[in-house]
This record gives C-alpha cells, sequence and structure tokens, in this order.
C-alpha cells in the first residue's frame, strides 16, 4: 500500500516527526520515519517483477505509539537483554528499567525507540541524530548516536551507526525489522530458508538472560550452517527452543570486523526474493516472531500473528556488560563506536 506522509507529520513530545522515502532505479524503494529511527516499509520486486513490502509496519506514527515499539527501530543504548536489569561499571552499580521480568530488554519501554530523532535527508541517504543525555533510562554518560541509512543501486540498504559519550557507559545498538519475504500481512515465515554463519550460540536460562557459555550447535537444531526452513525445527524439544518457544537465540559470528562480512541470508522460495546480511558486528539475533499476538494490525490491515515476520538482529551479545569474557560493548570518552548492517536484495 502507498503509505501518507501526513500520517506520519505531527509533533510527539513537542517534535516534528516525518516520513523519509528513499527509491533507486532497481524499483526499490524504502521509507522511514524519525519516531524512533524505523524503517517503516521496504519495498522489493519478486522473481516475477511484482513488488512487495517486506517488512513488517504500520501507516502512521499514531499506529506506530499504539503497538510494540520495535518494529523496524534503531534500538538502544543497550539492545537485547541485561541480567538484573543493572550493570556495575568502577565502583558504581547502575539500574535500569526493569521490563522483562526482573531484566531489562531494550533498554527499556520508552528508549531510543520511543524518541523522536533529529533527520536530514541527502539525496540516497538518511542521517539520523539522537542526544541521550547522562543517567537517561540508567545509562551513564551524556550520548550522541547518529544512525545512517543509505539506499544503494544494488539494492542494499545500508545502515551505519555511530555513537560517543564523555561518561564510560555500554552501547550496543541493532535495527529491530521483522522481515516477511512473501510480503507483510501474506501470512507466516515458516517456509523461508535460512542461513546463518555461526557455528555457535549464546545459551540462554529461563529468564532469556545468556548463562555465559559459548556452545556448539553444529547438528543441533538450532544449526544454520547449511540451509533449513525456519519451520523445519522450530518445534522440535530441543530445550532451548522449548525456552524461546521458537528461535530467539544470539548467534556467535567471531570477534566483529571492520568491514561488512556475510552473515545470514533468508530466501523464500515462492516469490524467490533472497535478502543476504553483511555486518561488523560479532553476533546476530534471529528472532522469528514467537511472541506477536496478532493485536496489533500492519500497513496491509492483516494482523501480525505468530511467527509472521522474523528478525536478524546484528548485534553485540546479550547481557555483555556482565559478561566480562563476552566482546565488550564498553564505549569509552573520546572513542567513537562505529558499526555497519547492510541487507541486500535480489531474486534467485
Amino acid at each position: 500500500m502507498d503509505l501518507s506522509a501526513a500520517a506520519f507529520d505531527t509533533l510527539v513530545h513537542g517534535k516534528q516527526t516525518s516520513l523519509f522515502t528513499l527509491v533507486n532505479d532497481q524499483d526499490m524503494r524504502v521509507s522511514l520515519t524519525n519516531y524512533g529511527a524505523k524503517i517503516v516499509s521496504l519495498v522489493v520486486p519478486g522473481k516475477d517483477g511484482t513488488p512487495a513490502d517486506v517488512v513488517l509496519g504500520f501507516r502512521s506514527v499514531a499506529d506506530y505509539m499504539k503497538y510494540g515499539a520495535s518494529h523496524g527501530a534503531t534500538v538502544g543504548p543497550f539492545a537485547n537483554r541485561i541480567a538484573g536489569a543493572s550493570f556495575t561499571l568502577g565502583d558504581r552499580e547502575y539500574k535500569l528499567p526493569e521490563n522483562n521480568g526482573p531484566n531489562c530488554i531494550h533498554s527499556g519501554p520508552d528508549s531510543f525507540y520511543r524518541q523522536v530523532w533529529e533527520a536530514e535527508q541527502q539525496e540516497n541517504r538518511v542521517v539520523m541524530t539522537l542526544h541521550s543525555p547522562d543517567g537517561e533510562w540508567g545509562f551513564p554518560g551524556n550520548k550522541t548516536v547518529r544512525t545512517t541509512f543509505t539506499l544503494t543501486s544494488g539494492n542494499e540498504l545500508r545502515i551505519d551507526y555511530e555513537a560517543i559519550s564523555d561518561q564510560p557507559t555500554h552501547i550496543n545498538l541493532t535495527n529491530h525489522s521483522y522481515f516477511n519475504l512473501r510480503g507483510e500481512g501474506n501470512g507466516d515465515i515458516l517456509d523461508h530458508v535460512a542461513v546463518i554463519m555461526a557455528r555457535e550460540v549464546t545459551p540462554v536460562d529461563s529468564f532469556m538472560i545468556p548463562t555465559g557459555e559459548i556452545k556448539d550447535i553444529r547438528g543441533t537444531s538450532l544449526d544454520f550452517t547449511s540451509p533449513h526452513t525456519f519451520g523445519e525445527r522450530i518445534d522440535a524439544e530441543d530445550p532451548q527452543l522449548q525456552i524461546a518457544s521458537g528461535y530467539d537465540f544470539n548467534y556467535v559470528l567471531g570477534q566483529g570486523s571492520a568491514e561488512p562480512v556475510f552473515a545470514a541470508s533468508a530466501w523464500e522460495p515462492g516469490s524467490g526474493r533472497y535478502m543476504e546480511v553483511f555486518t561488523t558486528e560479532p553476533g546476530i539475533q534471529l528472532y522469528t516472531g514467537n511472541h506477536l499476538k496478532g493485536s496489533e494490525v500492519g500497513k496491509s490491515g492483516a494482523a501480525y500473528g505468530r511467527r509472521t515476520g522474523f528478525c536478524f538482529e546484528t548485534q553485540h551479545f546479550p547481557d555483555s556488560p556482565n559478561k566480562p569474557h563476552f566482546p565488550t560493548t564498553l564505549l569509552l570518552p573520546g572513542d567513537t563506536l562505529r558499526s555497519t548492517t547492510i541487507f541486500r536484495f535480489s531474486v534467485k
């Protein structure tokens, strides 16, 4: 469906929200809003040339405020979970919002994805900037975060993150788009064929907090080093799948890299749409929408039920502030966090 720019032209917390649209000559179209620095729509052609919007989302800022905050969002200051909703830096403990049992997920219910970012469109890119003061949601430091979305002629959506802080703090940024390569609102994602370039995951306890172990998953129901559909093993009796009600795990890609490397892919056989993910991050969270409840009505008027979208959230590992052997998320004054993720689309 065509989005109405007027539905995104409003004031939230006294700040202007807008819709920004990028188009290339390959019939790819990306729409973004500075409310939460979110991907609203991502339209790509299928093998027969028919375009479809492959990102779950909503038709207005009002809907984004009403429904789940994570759809398409830039998540921070710390994506994913932090155990006990706290961490220690030096001799001081920092308390965070408890919004996932006794734990903190995605930095609380009102973090980056519910904020209005400053935004500027520059030809084929949109640059969004957010200033987060010291102590906001419990995180130390006056922080400035910049997310740049670039649409390339090669049907790539490139996301570049930068962050600085005037005090030591923990930062972990990701994009939380839910994808359905058949098209949003067109059923579940169980027939999608996935590959993830990871031989290990960080297994979780009953609260979905990493145990601290790095576990080899080759040959198990969590192994996507060779192609498998999401649905093939999603309800297997693997204890981890039972805890998570499906896939919701951090896959270990390595220690991170200076340039984006191939991390994962998904292919939807009916449409032929193929998505590749490249990243500089050391991990990627596969989430198969296990807790979508059908209570959110998307852009096309369809309710988003269980497993109607999947996420490839490139990231540092969950609970890294409390797991010193994980790749560090500590950002020091004078340093700049830089991270890049690319979603590339084609057909096969």
